[in-house]
């Protein structure tokens, strides 16, 4: 299961970053709902909420570092629910989606924008960002459940 989630979500986060490149980069931004959903490209040359701009290869090499603690965690752990298997895929997932672009690009391809009319925007993001978001609840969720 893990490999599957894991090959999915590598071909779903590089699909739709290839058609962000290939579709927004240089272009005006394409409404899904009207003052709600856009699609608009975005270079990010930080972290989550842009946050170590222009800190590339500190980035790369503190996601491999969490890569690393994860997978290791994951291989020490007894008791191996499909939770747990479903979160730390999905993390990993995530991960290596992003590390993949800093490594290749310079940036990380986010072209996911959320917003209330012109008054909020979320930080925009992209598939490799669900996955980490999404395993990381669930492996919140798996910890939660793990300790009652």
């Amino acid at each position: 299961m893990i490999y599957l989630i894991f090959i999915l979500g590598m071909l779903l986060d590089y699909v739709t970053k290839i058609w962000a490149i290939d579709r927004l980069k240089g272009q005006p931004d394409i409404t899904v709902i009207e003052g709600f959903f856009d699609f608009s490209y975005l270079e990010n040359r930080g972290a989550a909420f842009g946050i170590f701009q222009g800190r590339v290869y500190l980035l790369a090499f503190v996601t491999m570092i969490i890569m690393a603690v994860l997978f290791v965690m994951y291989q020490k752990t007894k008791k191996k629910t499909k939770l747990l298997t479903i979160s730390t895929a999905l993390i990993l997932t995530g991960a290596i989606g992003n590390l993949i672009d800093r490594l290749r690009y310079g940036f990380v391809v986010d072209f996911i924008s959320w917003h209330w009319k012109n008054t909020y925007y979320f930080p925009t993001f992209n598939v490799a960002d669900i996955c980490i978001t999404v395993g990381t609840g669930l492996l919140i969720l798996y910890i939660i459940k793990e300790v009652d």
